[in-house]
Parts: C-alpha cells; structure tokens; sequence
C-alpha cells in the first residue's frame, strides 16, 4: 500500500514537472496544445476536462461547474490566469467556449433527466394524463382507447390494466422517452410495437421430433413471441441509457453530436436509437423466451460500451428522430 502511494506521488510530480518542461520549450500551455493539436470532439473536450480537473488551480477546476452564462468572463479569467494574449490566440478562447459549454452542458443534462426521474407519474396531474393517452394514439392510431383503465394497454406492452405502476422504476423519464419516440419516429415505433406482438416460428428438425411428437410440437412452435412488452422494454431501455448517460459513457456520443451543450432532445434521440438497435439485437440473439431478456439486455450493454470507449464515436443516426444528429 505504502509502496502504490509513493508511485502516485512519483508520478503526479513527475508529470507536473514534464508539463513545466513542455511549456517552456514550446511556449503553450496544456490547453493551448489540445486545443491546438486536437480536432472538436470528444477527444478534444474531454482532455480539456481532465486537465482543468486535475489542474490545481480553483478558478481552472470550478471552471467545470459553472453556469452556461458564465462562461465567457470565465475564460476570460482563464487567459488571464495563464497570461494569453485574445488578440494573437482567438481560436482558443473559441474552442475552450465550445469544450466548457459541452462539459457543462452534459452536467446540466444529468440534473434534468435525474430530476424527470425522480418525479412519479400522478393519474391526478393533467399533464401526465395528457401524455399517457398520446402515447397510446401515436402507437394505436386506428385503435380508439375504450377507457382509461383498461386491459388494452397491454396492447402496447404495459403489464395490466393501468400502466401508471409501471413507471415507477424511471419515473416521468419513462414516458417522456416512449412519447418522444411515438411521436418523432412513428413509423419504427409502431413497426416495432408490431414485430414485438408476432409469434416465432421454429422449424421442425429430426431431433426436436425425435423428443416429443409432431402434434406436440405444432403445439409448442407457435409459442414464443418475438417476444417482449414493448412499453416496459422502452422503460428499461430508459434505465440503461440513463445509466450511461450518469456513468459518463455517454459523453463520447453526445461530445461528437452536440456542437454545444447536450440537451434533452439530444438524450430523447438517444433513447430512439437505443430502442431501435435493441430491438434488432434481440432479434438477432433468437432468445427462446422472455426469460432471458436480462441476459440479452446485459450482453447489449456491454456492446453499446465497447463502441463508446472509441473517441470518435456518435451512435448513428440513421433513423427519422436522429437527422439532426451530426458527427462534428
């Protein structure tokens, strides 16, 4: 232990004193030389924030945190601190304007998803109501709801009769990320709604015969669905990009698609790809049933993370609700 806290120690000043020794033979910062070396995105914006957190400086590590309309007079303070000429370096105080405002943005969008999650669904708040019964009309357009409570929300994948107990895990978030997803990309939501509502069809073969008779066969094969709930997937679909957005994996995304700050729409759009890459991978893994949802869910998890770790990585918006998207 003694030995690991010495090696941290070692390093951390090793480093400062290689960081000296770089800026007196080229005459620049730390921040001048990623702003200056490194193109926009993720990769630039997120040594810029290493740097300023693990700066020693207050005014450079409260920089992170600062409100979006401060952030002019804080750069200004920064080239100040670091004795920078605006006049003879313009591009930096532009790029550190557009690596804050991502840094700061991203902050800001854990507040509001958070603070959405956290706000139960009320059957009393009109709103709520409001969105619940657009949801259905987006997803069932032919299909007039009979009544609020009622067996058809099982249609769209809620589990019983009133679907307000189902958010209860993620909250409005929930059906914010459903409705956004009815409404921006109706035609994939409905598709999906529709193949998750088909049954499988498994072939025949010479050893399933073998096991049990042709007449109990035909029995089983029309009996695993495609298979999900579509609504509740869409909430758990919510939980796992809410994870990744909390964890900071999404930052590599929404550094290289949002020019500035990332916004809610931006996490909604997310959302629609997510559900939308899912739904195609569940199909690929062929699960037998419903019971290894959580398997298939973990499995692509881990594949959504591994393409996040590469720093020019934007999930592709191939999809209507993701047009907007651009790769900077």
């Amino acid at each position: 232990m003694l030995v690991q806290v010495c090696l941290y120690f070692y390093c951390k000043c090793l480093w400062r004193s290689l960081k000296f020794v770089v800026r007196k033979l080229t005459g620049r910062c730390e921040l001048q030389r990623i702003c200056y070396s490194m193109k926009p995105g993720a990769g630039r914006t997120m040594k810029i924030e290493t740097s300023l957190r693990s700066s020693k400086n207050k005014l450079l590590q409260s920089s992170l945190s600062v409100h979006p309309d401060a952030i002019e007079k804080t750069i200004d303070a920064i080239m100040d601190l670091k004795k920078i000429n605006p006049d003879v370096n313009p591009q930096l105080s532009i790029s550190l304007q557009a690596c804050l405002l991502q840094i700061v943005g991203y902050r800001n969008l854990i507040a509001e998803v958070e603070k959405l999650r956290r706000e139960p669904y009320d059957s009393e708040d009109p709103r709520h109501e409001e969105m619940l019964l657009k949801l259905w009309k987006c997803l069932k357009p032919d299909s007039p709801l009979e009544a609020r409570i009622s067996k058809q929300w099982c249609e769209i994948g809620f589990q019983g009769d009133d679907p307000k107990t189902d958010f209860r895990g993620m909250g409005l978030l929930g059906l914010y990320n459903l409705l956004y997803f009815a409404e921006h990309d109706a035609a994939a939501a409905q598709q999906i709604l529709l193949d998750s509502l088909q049954p499988k069809y498994r072939e025949v073969t010479k050893e399933d015969l073998s096991k049990c008779s042709k007449a109990e066969w035909e029995k089983k094969k029309f009996d695993k669905a495609i298979g999900y709930s579509f609504a509740i997937v869409g909430i758990n679909i919510t939980d796992l990009a809410y994870n990744l957005l909390v964890s900071g994996a999404l930052k590599t995304h929404f550094y290289n698609v949002a020019p500035e700050a990332p916004t809610l729409t931006h996490f909604q759009q997310t959302f629609c790809y997510l559900m939308h890459e899912f739904h195609k991978f569940w199909i690929d893994e062929d699960p037998l049933d419903i019971m290894e949802f959580n398997r298939v869910r973990e499995k692509f998890h881990k594949r959504v993370l591994k393409q996040l770790q590469n720093p020019d990585m934007a999930l592709c918006p191939h999809f209507a609700a993701s047009e907007s998207l651009i790769n900077l």
